[in-house]
């Protein structure tokens, strides 16, 4: 349908859709400074969509509904550079050296005194990702195209439109018949991340690094698969360009790209000489390992377009620009052994002991191995060689081993078989079959699980022993003064009063509030205790089923599953604990010391207080309540017959809703479940309290 015949009101609204989607896209991508809800921006694009759906002819190639990816390509078709995309001189020295090589080397081609002064330079990051040239017509992406070989690259504009921080069309008025911009695709850790993660869950082949994610994702042929993986971009260099006037610097450069909407890095800065340059060097090398993207160096260029054009290239390098690599973070080294540490959860990780290699400037011994699923996944063995990668302040990793050089006496690694009880307690290692991780059973006695044990069982959701926090609990456990949870309750007055920054009155508060924790809940203390897979609900429902810690204790597989909510998993987990002898030994001990709570309520008639409100029922609580505390409300509740759930659904009976409640709030309104104030929930309570009074009466009578 041609254009004209496109009603006017049609043509003027999807205008102005897209440049507001536009507008909202680079907010949100570029400016990381979301202007309106998600919703509202879906909400717009699907108007949008439905009018070139209805006018064909309203669709343009800048068209927000665009990046969504369209049918496959054949093939990547070959993009010849009307500028070459050239790779510039590499320095690999750690030191100023080679700030000042460059330097000497810049002044030496434009045959500077000795005494003039410093050169003005540009300092930016050298991304880790791969290189593309965006070519701009009159203001609308016409091609993206990778570097290739620097002379001829492949076409990948079908992927390049799925990026939303790439503009479609140039934020110009009068943009320039012809611009070239040059930067780098990327992806971001956290995005990296979860596309591993997506990729896992798919039983799909995961990616080795950030690099080659993106390198694959722009060469896919299909850009909907493109479309779903988050790529970044970064602009920093100009190719061709007709009718644009250009800005006098590398500075100004990249500040004109921003103007007309690319993102730009805003790790830069323009230094005066070399000192200027290694001290930029030194500064990226201390917040590298924070950063949120890959990076191997940065990046010197003479700041003065017209100085660069003097210096021109040698051995189509350009002497006016260089890169200053960073130590390489990945190195072959072999595994002379593989181990394990056991963590405060009880996890056992298995470690690679290897042969001393030198990574990204720190010599590597030991590297993480995560789990047995990971170890045979990979295939690592004892005596490999493999590559150890060292990324961010935490123990380095195995990327993966080479087979090709596996001596014949590579030994397969097994945890259960090799530590089939704890190297620290010599309580049994356990894997359940929902997680990838084996774990110790001795949650009470292990020393390597000491002070998340007692933190937990202090909490306030447990024993609730306010004043024993993660400081005092470290100093108590490292003096070894306390190495269970039932020596809190033997502690003294001297012992806590010698503790850093705990003076007499603090020590005998902390007393005091030890003392008042041996009176509680028997759903508290379940709880208290650290069971694996027992939560809060689950602790209260054993405790109402089994009404004593001896049942419990004696109770198999198969009488733990007639709890309610009590699966498999959870059954057997209660099982394992209390199956280590230890463990059964701390709870006596705590028992002991005096740890009690009331006994359980005489059973009721089975039709007692079946006409309570709020007996049976499904409540959410959202907000902040004027008087209650979360915890408060939902004791209250489940005290009258009723269950708190974290989240609405159709079998939600009761919204509490307090200030600032969120979306389930808006949830259960869409549902139509019916809303709760405090004030409404108390009634209710007190309604259901009444009826209970009265029944209680009728049946005594």
């Amino acid at each position: 349908m041609p254009m004209a015949s496109i009603p006017a009101e049609a043509r003027e609204r999807a205008q102005a859709l897209r440049a507001q989607l536009a507008r909202y896209g680079h907010a949100y991508y570029v400016l990381d400074d979301p202007l309106v809800p998600d919703a509202e921006y879906d909400r717009l694009f699907r108007e949008l969509a439905a009018l070139e759906a209805q006018w064909p002819a309203l669709l343009t190639p800048d068209s927000p509904t665009q990046r969504v990816g369209g049918a496959p390509v054949p093939e990547l078709a070959p993009v010849a550079h009307s500028v070459p995309m050239l790779s510039i001189r590499t320095e690999t020295d750690d030191t100023a050296a080679g700030a000042v090589a460059f330097d000497a080397r810049v002044r030496n081609a434009l045959n500077l005194a000795a005494d003039a002064p410093p050169l003005s330079y540009h300092a930016e990051l050298k991304f880790d990702g791969l290189a593309v040239s965006l070519r701009y017509e009159h203001g609308q992406l016409v091609c993206a195209a990778t570097r290739g070989d620097g002379q001829t690259g492949e076409d990948v504009t079908h992927n390049v439109r799925t990026i939303g921080q790439i503009p479609l069309r140039l934020h110009d008025e009068n943009p320039p018949p012809l611009v070239e911009v040059r930067g780098e695709v990327y992806m971001r850790h956290d995005a990296f991340a979860a596309l591993n993660e997506r990729q896992a869950r798919a039983g799909a082949k995961l990616f080795a690094n950030p690099r080659n994610a993106a390198a694959g994702t722009l060469r896919q042929l299909d850009a909907r698969i493109a479309a779903q993986r988050p790529l970044a971009f970064f602009a920093y260099g100009l190719g061709a360009s007709d009718g644009f006037a250009v800005p006098d610097t590398q500075d100004a450069l990249l500040a004109q790209f921003a103007r007309w909407g690319f993102p730009v890095c805003s790790e830069r800065t323009v230094a005066a000489g070399a000192q200027a340059l290694a001290a930029f060097h030194e500064h990226v090398a201390a917040i590298r390992e924070s950063l949120p993207f890959d990076i191997d160096g940065v990046v010197y260029k003479v700041n003065r377009l017209d100085v660069q054009a003097r210096l021109g290239f040698v051995s189509r390098e350009p002497r006016w620009a260089v890169a200053h690599k960073y130590p390489p973070q990945e190195a072959l080294t072999e595994v002379l052994d593989i181990d394990v540490q056991v963590g405060r959860t009880g996890a056992l990780t298995p470690v690679a002991r290897l042969r001393p290699v030198a990574v990204g400037g720190v010599t590597i011994t030991n590297a993480t191995l995560h789990n047995q699923d990971e170890i045979d996944r990979k295939d690592i063995r004892v005596n490999d060689t493999v590559v150890v990668r060292r990324a961010g302040d935490v123990i380095p990793e195995v990327v993966r081993a080479l087979p090709e050089r596996r001596p014949a006496g590579a030994v397969k690694f097994d945890l259960l078989a090799r530590y089939p009880v704890c190297p620290v307690c010599g309580s049994g290692v356990v894997r359940n079959a929902d997680e990838a991780v084996a774990r110790c059973s001795g949650g009470l006695f292990c020393a390597a699980q000491r002070k998340q044990a007692i933190l937990h069982f202090a909490g306030r959701r447990a024993m609730d022993i306010e004043g024993l926090g993660e400081k005092l609990v470290e100093q108590l456990v490292d003096e070894d003064i306390v190495r269970s949870p039932a020596d809190l309750y033997r502690l003294t007055l001297d012992e806590l009063a010698r503790c850093e920054r705990m003076g007499e009155r603090s020590a005998a508060n902390l007393l005091a509030a030890i003392a008042a924790s041996r009176t509680t809940t028997m759903a508290r203390f379940l709880f208290a205790l650290g069971i694996r897979n027992v939560g809060e609900r689950t602790a209260k429902d054993l405790a109402s089923h089994l009404q004593t810690v001896h049942a419990l204790m004696n109770a198999d597989v198969d009488a733990l599953q007639r709890v309610p909510d009590v699966g498999p998993i959870v059954a057997q987990s209660i099982v394992d604990f209390f199956a280590e002898a230890h463990n059964r030994d701390v709870l006596a001990a705590l028992l002991d010391a005096g740890i009690h709570w009331p006994a359980p309520p005489a059973p009721v008639a089975a039709d007692a207080g079946a006409d309570h409100p709020v007996r049976g029922q499904t409540f959410v609580l959202t907000g902040t309540l004027p008087t209650l505390s979360r915890d408060a409300a939902r004791e209250r509740i489940e005290a009258a017959g009723g269950k708190v759930s974290g989240s609405v659904s159709r079998k939600t009976r009761y919204v509490v809703a307090g200030e600032a409640a969120g979306s389930k709030l808006e949830k259960a309104q869409a549902l139509g479940i019916e809303i709760l104030d405090e004030t409404a929930l108390l009634a209710l309570l007190a309604a259901g309290a009444e009826s209970e009074n009265h029944g209680s009466q009728g049946v005594a009578t």
